[in-house]
């Protein structure tokens, strides 16, 4: 029987919701059982038949319950009782390959320690903000949201972002600009629509494991370039361009993932040189712009999208959740990549894509910014002393975005720690994951968001 008088915040649709994910997670109400009828349902906990009604319709939608014409609602059979609560997954062995984190991390968002993950606390976002402008585009929008949008996106927001970019000095009219689902989105596009299999592409090492998933896929050359503290190892780029032909270097120049470094100007000045002389694109992944307190310049302000690819996206702003991402490139590229993003998937969506326009143009966004970069600013400096005082190595000594890069001196391999760290239920991310070859290193990536619980350090001490 539903206590009603349960937790009265909650709707009584909620709490009928909530009942029956408790029974199936309990193993209560197992595949294939039938449940109580609507109208026996409500009779039972003196509920209305309508309340009951939206309930089952919301229970079938996430796949709880499965209706059968003329013989009623029966739970659907689950290959894992903890389908309906992911975090209470039991911890298997694993082997850290290149899926580990889609699978691991991905899969425990509520993990109260996980310094492995990519993404920052929702508490960080501005929530209350994202709701304001929710409940607003409810009662004040204009125009129809159930169509697809327009191939490029949503223009207002196109402008709003050409507006961003000119403050960055990067001069670029809305035209030149394409929403995507996200930066990963935006790269998969690249990808298909600039390499071919057999062609050779460099990318930063270590860097973004997704970007390393998508060119296998599409079997090219991976050619890393070692990183230092203030960019790419420039010798060693030199070199490796003496010995190959590469058709574009895939960079997170700003703030990069996993190492938290930023390249220095004369670096960037001298990528831009080198890729001209040599003939190559360059895609600069810029997600953490709007996070780096420095306001530096990027790649492609420099030569104003002629050789440079730019790639922005707002999940680590406004929400990741929205999937709302952009290039912005040369005119002639952006018309190829439309006509590519609509044989691919159609628009991109045009309710994000207006959410995102409506936070941006709210007055309080800056605020939430300089907030934002404050809080970042102040868990670097704490991440890093405490990673210090347990007695771990640092790839840089700049204290700014989300990452810090860093090693333990007892471990050769990092996939011992983070194997040892499952068992305390701590989630790390071992260096080899953002390597195009997946070699043994031992080095790590720390989220400094997540890096504000001693059990952490105290296991990183004691290893």
């Amino acid at each position: 029987m539903l206590s009603l008088s349960a937790d009265p915040t909650k709707s009584l649709t909620q709490r009928i919701i909530e009942h029956f994910h408790r029974l199936i997670a309990e193993g209560k109400l197992q595949s294939g059982m039938k449940v109580p009828s609507i109208r026996s349902f409500a009779e039972s906990h003196g509920v209305s038949v309508s309340t009951v009604v939206d309930a089952y319709d919301r229970l079938v939608a996430d796949g709880s319950l499965v209706p059968r014409q003329n013989s009623g609602f029966f739970v659907r059979s689950f290959q894992h009782a903890s389908y309906l609560n992911p975090e209470t997954v039991a911890k298997e062995s694993t082997s850290f390959d290149s899926l580990w984190m889609l699978n691991r991390i991905w899969q425990n968002h509520s993990a109260e320690i996980n310094p492995g993950c990519g993404w920052l606390p929702p508490r960080w976002l501005d929530e209350e903000g994202l709701r304001r402008t929710l409940r607003n585009m409810a009662v004040h929008s204009a125009g129809s949201m159930t169509g697809y949008g327009v191939p490029k996106g949503y223009l207002p927001l196109r402008w709003k972002i050409s507006d961003c970019l000119n403050h960055q000095e990067i001069y670029c009219p809305p035209e030149q600009v394409l929403m995507t689902s996200g930066a990963a989105h935006a790269l998969s596009l690249l990808i298909h629509h600039l390499i071919k299999p057999g062609d050779t592409v460099f990318v930063d090492s270590p860097g973004y494991s997704l970007l390393f998933a998508h060119l296998k896929r599409i079997g090219v050359d991976i050619v890393g370039v070692p990183l230092t503290p203030t960019g790419p190892d420039l010798a060693t780029f030199t070199e490796l361009l003496a010995k190959h032909q590469p058709k574009a270097y895939f960079t997170n120049p700003r703030l990069h993932n996993p190492t938290g470094i930023s390249c220095s100007p004369a670096t960037a000045h001298k990528i831009l040189q080198l890729a001209a002389k040599h003939d190559f694109l360059i895609v600069e992944d810029d997600v953490c712009a709007d996070i780096d307190a420095s306001a530096r310049r990027p790649l492609a302000s420099l030569d104003q999208l002629e050789r440079v690819i730019y790639v922005g996206s707002f999940s680590k702003t406004i929400s990741p959740s929205l999937r709302v991402g952009y290039i912005a490139a040369h005119p002639d590229l952006i018309e190829d990549l439309a006509q590519l993003k609509m044989a691919m998937g159609l628009t991109s969506s045009e309710i994000g894509e207006r959410i995102v326009y409506q936070v941006l143009i709210d007055g309080r966004h800056r605020k939430h910014l300089k907030g934002l970069r404050e809080q970042l600013a102040n868990a670097q400096c704490s991440a890093r002393q405490k990673l210090a005082e347990a007695g771990l190595i640092m790839f840089n000594q700049a204290p700014e975005g989300i990452f810090v890069w860093a090693r333990h001196p007892r471990y050769e391999d990092s996939r011992a720690l983070s194997s040892r760290a499952l068992d305390k239920d701590i989630y790390l991310a071992p260096g080899h994951l953002f390597t195009h070859h997946e070699e043994p290193t031992p080095w790590l990536r720390f989220n400094v968001s997540y890096c504000d619980n001693n059990a952490l350090f105290e296991f990183l001490a004691a290893a």
